[in-house]
């Protein structure tokens, strides 16, 4: 969150407070603050399709990201396929927040977000959670950024 998002990817100022400090995670948040589920269409079916995931803070921007290993999931082909989706936030604090996801492609900003992810998941915060030590374990994570739509 160290700079002003150029992409529109940062949490809505007119959003309450706690809405807006439930996304804008911090390096102290520990594993639950970080699950949400989202809701997007199927990409074979165009049904609603709610999935548990991982959210991000990095770079003033929220990602959704694979994890290690970069292995294909469902989440990132419904989005490819239909970026529109509900960005639910569920533990504490809950809110149905419309957004839009676009994948991260060039690698500049790949390495620079995937760097600030590891770095951040490897601080001693929160004990016993599962650690990425390794970038290179996370060179070929699916990675969207999220950006925030106003509400209907």
């Amino acid at each position: 969150m160290s700079t002003p998002d150029p992409n529109g990817s940062a949490p809505d100022a007119s959003w309450p407070d706690h809405i807006r400090r439930a996304v804008e995670i911090t390096p102290a948040a520990g594993t639950r603050e970080r699950i949400i589920d989202i809701t997007t269409r199927g990409r074979r079916t165009g049904r609603p399709r709610r999935i548990e995931i991982f959210f991000y803070r990095a770079a003033g921007s929220t990602y959704l990201c694979s994890g290690a290993g970069g292995a294909a999931t469902d989440w990132h082909a419904n989005l490819l396929a239909n970026p529109g989706f509900i960005f639910h936030l569920k533990n504490g604090i809950r809110a149905d927040l419309p957004a839009r996801a676009t994948p991260v492609t060039d690698p500049t900003e790949r390495q620079a977000v995937l760097a600030e992810i590891v770095a951040d998941l490897n601080q001693p915060h929160d004990p016993g959670a599962i650690r990425p030590t390794r970038l290179e374990d996370w060179a070929d994570s699916r990675l969207m950024r999220i950006s925030f739509r106003p509400r209907p």
